[in-house]
């Protein structure tokens, strides 16, 4: 096998990938556009399976335009789904939704002002500070008695 020879094999192995990547690529777009009937979707298939090269140019041809809006349209419907996903297995809320929950619990009293701060302080990350010590004593009092 001499050089030539070589490069015409290189040649026509690209030619078949291309084609097959082609083949994929149309396939998946076919059975993706919710427009199309399904009488519609087999008659393409079949088209492109009796006649492959012929029925990949004029896939192309008659409907390549349209190919990249449903791509485009796909790819957002999963980065909307995988957003939402994220939202709902995080269950992170923001720092301002945690800010007002703490408000209405220190205004409910149901939380002390000390430790309103120290949870604020925590949810803005920074350190919080510490409690003085004659609230601390007084709770160590209390809760002894």
């Amino acid at each position: 096998m001499n050089f030539w020879d070589l490069v015409a094999s290189i040649f026509w192995f690209m030619l078949l990938f291309a084609w097959i990547s082609m083949l994929f690529a149309i396939l998946g777009d076919i059975m993706r556009d919710h427009e199309l009937s399904g009488w519609g979707k087999a008659l393409w298939t079949l088209f492109l399976i009796v006649v492959p090269w012929l029925g990949a140019l004029v896939y192309l041809i008659a409907r390549g335009g349209s190919m990249n809006e449903r791509a485009l349209a796909q790819a957002r419907r999963n980065e909307q789904a995988f957003g939402q996903y994220v939202r709902d297995t995080a269950g992170t809320t923001s720092t301002a939704d945690e800010l007002g929950k703490l408000s209405e619990l220190r205004d409910r009293g149901t939380i002390s002002a000390e430790e309103f701060e120290h949870a604020k302080a925590k949810a803005l990350g920074r350190e919080p500070q510490p409690a003085a010590s004659t609230h601390s004593d007084a709770r160590a009092v209390s809760a002894t008695v």
